[in-house]
């Protein structure tokens, strides 16, 4: 096993999809979960002031989107002061088919991950879905406390998604080892100005900080950041080419970093 030595690492900031867990967990487990709970879950919770927020930040997102000129978009219906069944119905109708077309292009959106974690708590709390980490993941989050690092989430899915990822996790609750989140709240993952506000809000130069991650684009933003930057090579990321490969340093384990 080659390793990577990498010095002056006080923070490791980690992706998820890719990086600890694998595509295919968010794609063949996650993501047909949301589709198939969306019905009942608008029609169970329908009222519900958690929801209904939500429901108001896809409205933004399509005011947004319209105002942007994107052309995939399904428009969410108003309700009627006095809804009738029928009414509900046909909004909730809209909802569905607003989220399905934003799976569909595998949009980022901050609402649209805010429902879907939603229901996925529903899906990890009944026991119905157990989220994958890879083996290394574990050993190394526990070693990385014992030096005391501090260890931080990424991720375009929400706050609430992640700590459910790593609490309900295949090697058990994980959450002890992470010190904080960071979502689309923050800023998008290909915009480095959204490293330079993490690495702030830590209190911790950026240069100190190890951005882990499957995707070159996100690598770009957090190096135009003054991130130190490793990419994971696990099975099932896409290929990188060449010129990648020789650009970044490529690790396909935790067990390689040895942080200085």
């Amino acid at each position: 096993m080659s390793f990577l030595k990498l010095e002056n690492i006080n923070v490791c900031l980690l992706d998820i999809e890719g990086t600890t867990t694998s595509i295919s967990f968010v794609k063949n487990t996650l993501f047909p979960y949301a589709r198939s709970a969306i019905c009942n879950y608008l029609k169970q919770f329908w009222g519900n002031s958690e929801l209904m927020e939500t429901i108001k930040a896809l409205k933004k997102q399509v005011n947004e989107d319209k105002q942007k000129g994107i052309k995939e978009i399904v428009e969410i219906e108003d309700l009627p002061e006095s809804p009738s069944e029928e009414d509900i119905n046909a909004v909730q109708k809209s909802i569905v088919n607003n989220i399905m077309l934003q799976m569909d292009y595998d949009r980022k959106t901050t609402a649209l991950k805010q429902l879907q974690g939603q229901m996925w708590r529903i899906g990890y709390k009944n026991g119905e879905i157990k989220s994958h980490v890879y083996e290394d993941v574990p050993s190394c989050l526990e070693s990385w406390k014992k030096e005391g690092k501090q260890i931080y989430i990424y991720s375009s899915g929400s706050v609430e998604a992640q700590k459910l990822l790593f609490q309900y996790s295949n090697y058990g609750n994980l959450l002890q080892f992470i010190d904080g989140h960071f979502d689309t709240n923050t800023g998008q993952k290909f915009d480095h100005h959204s490293y330079v506000k993490i690495a702030e809000y830590i209190g911790v130069a950026p240069e100190n900080i190890l951005f882990l991650t499957d995707v070159t684009k996100e690598a770009d933003a957090a190096l135009k950041a003054k991130m130190q930057v490793a990419i994971l090579l696990r099975e099932g990321n896409a290929p990188l080419s060449n010129e990648e490969l020789s650009r970044f340093n490529c690790i396909s384990s935790f067990h390689q970093l040895q942080l200085i």
